[in-house]
């Protein structure tokens, strides 16, 4: 491959929609526990299928579209993701293969896409063949394996499993890159991920397999994603699976059944918070909040304001703000002016800021500079400068330069410079030029048109710049 094609930030989405064109197959014993004999990976089921191109195409329609070139060049988003995968739909392993090595000629975008939906297939098709190709593409072979592990064990999970037990390193770095929980794929481990799918198909089977994992994470981490997809559904019967985990390790398990708890009924999550260690209740209360406030954000910001003050009242309140603020960002604002965590205020900014300018951007400045000068300011500002495209980058300039911390104040500016530039290139270079708040470095990219995070942190404190929206969190999940 040319370059790295997927990227961290796309990681998130290759992993969780890898299953979406999945089907349900699973291959257990006679008493629903995952089949474990052989030395190496059983062929699968799905890659057993006809690999005569004629006879798998013997009822395509003609019209249909022929190749990934010719639907790159369809109209409507929609339709060319469901011509893709038709597409591959029909395609033998080795015809998957070749259109793999074609993804590089696509934009970005689709690109992405197209490598979920080609992966997925594969991995139904022939998932070693797939896996053994994301091994030969290097650094960008990380990024496609969640897809293929996913999609894989959407349709047989106990050859998923036998796979990821017999090559664990293929696996290694799941759990040392991607945002959320820490694992890539969607916040998930490889063991997460089969357990996940696993779950939805025989909760039984995938439990015992998790059961015997002998690597304390991937047991810990398989566990509790069986018991978390069990409560999306039945919580009460997540409750009681609860009992064949370490007591130790239950913590992660807590939230995550708390969280679908929450959303079903918060009286009985309530109930069932109170009898778990003392310890763990607060996170657990947390996560509940979190669930009601996906359903009625205003029932939560109540139960919030019951909350004692800590670290776990401090992560609810941020996720209470984003839910509130899609409803009515001015009473998500006197929610958030009513909490006594300054980091609370600041790290909830980035959720409500962006919302309210997009409504009533006149109403939101007001709002941010109703603050004193600091933090929590700062922080509402920023967010301000960084999701107006309403207001001309000229008045931007003007907020962004009454930011009182120095590396948010030049972030900002040149962010807003950096639009000017586009609007009108003469009078943003000007400013540019003469302005003190820009690095020099940082000139030269925005006059260049090049981007502006080249690499540093956020001045003095480090890591404040809101970032490009991204997947659901997992923090009340």
């Amino acid at each position: 491959m040319k370059n790295p094609w997927i990227f961290p930030a796309a990681a998130l989405a290759i992993g969780a929609v890898g299953g979406y064109i999945s089907g349900k197959n699973t291959s257990t014993d006679s008493g629903g526990n995952p089949s474990t004999s052989g030395k190496t990976v059983l062929r699968t089921r799905s890659s057993s299928r006809s690999d005569n191109p004629a006879a798998e195409q013997s009822g395509k329609h003609s019209n249909r579209p022929t190749g990934t070139e010719e639907i790159s060049r369809m109209p409507g988003n929609s339709g060319r993701i469901k011509a893709l995968m038709e597409f591959y739909e029909n395609l033998t392993p080795d015809q998957l293969a070749e259109e793999a090595r074609k993804l590089d000629s696509l934009p970005m975008n689709e690109r992405i896409m197209a490598s979920i939906l080609l992966f997925g297939r594969w991995a139904e098709k022939d998932p070693t063949a797939a896996m053994a190709y994301s091994n030969s593409i290097g650094f960008t072979g990380m990024f496609v394996r969640p897809t293929i592990l996913q999609s894989w064990a959407s349709v047989d999970p106990a050859n998923a499993a036998n796979y990821y037990a017999s090559n664990p390193r293929e696996f290694a770095m799941m759990g040392m890159m991607g945002g959320g929980r820490g694992p890539m794929g969607g916040g998930q481990s490889g063991a997460s991920i089969i357990a996940s799918e696993w779950a939805r198909q025989d909760p039984a089977a995938a439990m015992a397999w998790a059961n015997s994992l002998t690597t304390t994470n991937d047991k810990n981490h398989a566990m509790e994603s069986v018991i978390g997809e069990v409560a999306k559904t039945d919580p009460q019967k997540a409750v009681a699976m609860l009992a064949a985990m370490d007591s130790t390790d239950k913590g992660d398990a807590y939230r995550s059944v708390a969280a679908q708890y929450g959303a079903a009924n918060f009286s009985e999550a309530q109930a069932w918070i109170r009898t778990l260690p003392a310890d763990d209740q607060a996170a657990a209360l947390a996560s509940a909040i979190g669930g009601l406030s996906n359903k009625d954000p205003q029932a939560a910001a109540k139960q919030v304001g019951l909350m004692e003050a800590g670290d776990a009242k401090n992560g609810v309140i941020t996720s209470v703000v984003e839910d509130l603020a899609r409803m009515d960002p001015k009473a998500a604002a006197v929610f958030l002016k009513q909490q006594d965590s300054e980091k609370a205020q600041r790290d909830a900014m980035r959720q409500l800021m962006p919302t309210w300018v997009a409504q009533d951007p006149s109403a939101a400045l007001a709002y941010a500079n109703s603050y004193e000068a600091g933090d929590v300011r700062d922080s509402a500002l920023q967010s301000y400068v960084f999701s107006n495209n309403s207001v001309a980058p000229a008045e931007l300039l003007k907020v962004a330069e009454t930011i009182t911390d120095e590396g948010d104040r030049s972030r900002s500016v040149g962010i807003a410079a950096a639009r000017w530039m586009r609007e009108d290139a003469t009078a943003a270079k000007a400013y540019i030029q003469q302005a003190t708040s820009i690095p020099e470095d940082a000139k030269t990219r925005i006059i260049e048109g090049r981007s502006m995070f080249g690499g540093g942190g956020r001045g003095q404190r480090g890591g404040n710049t809101p970032a490009a929206p991204a997947a659901p969190a997992g923090g009340t999940n």
